[in-house]
């Protein structure tokens, strides 16, 4: 219980502080061809993490399978750099101009959310509000890994997006 609190908090508050790091005007830049902006990244995570953080907290089964059956699987899925995936249109993010004050206070909420479900929630519970495709539906546990997971592979574009306008 204590290696995933760690790991979120570690993961979610790294999204922040690379966040943080942009300066106002870099947020809504776009860094190279065919990217989203820092801020457009930020905002599908907070669409994303916001959405998973509703499915946590919401109907649950007893679980049939290991409470961990799928975390591998999405970790090799998500930590793989070399394969480009698209973004679900329901998280998709609009291209226009973020506020980096807002984005960073919805991430941070969405962090303490993960931390107090992650604490107070019994992990092993299967969600039933929502089949995630390729891998359906998840215990909170598998919920939580698929957020740091996801969390942990857009930290890794944004430290990209933010070494490209930064040597600019």
């Amino acid at each position: 219980m204590e290696k995933i609190i760690k790991e979120a908090n570690e993961t979610l508050s790294a999204l922040e502080n690379t966040l943080s790091k942009f300066n106002t005007a870099h947020v809504n830049a776009v860094p190279f061809k065919g990217s989203w902006t820092a801020g457009q990244l930020a905002e599908h995570m907070i669409l994303s993490n916001s959405g998973f953080l509703q499915v946590i907290n919401g109907p649950v089964t007893e679980t049939d399978k290991p409470a961990d059956l799928m975390v591998k699987e999405i970790r090799k899925d998500f930590l793989n750099f070399n394969v480009k995936y698209d973004s679900p249109k329901e998280i998709y993010p609009e291209d226009r101009t973020y506020n980096q004050p807002e984005l960073l206070k919805s991430l941070k909420e969405i962090r303490e959310g993960i931390s107090n479900a992650v604490t107070g929630l019994d992990l092993t519970k299967t969600c039933t509000a929502y089949e995630l495709p390729g891998y359906g539906f998840l215990t909170r546990l598998e919920a939580i890994y698929f957020v740091i997971y996801h969390t942990q592979r857009h930290v890794h574009q944004l430290k990209n997006i933010y070494n490209e306008l930064d040597s600019n």
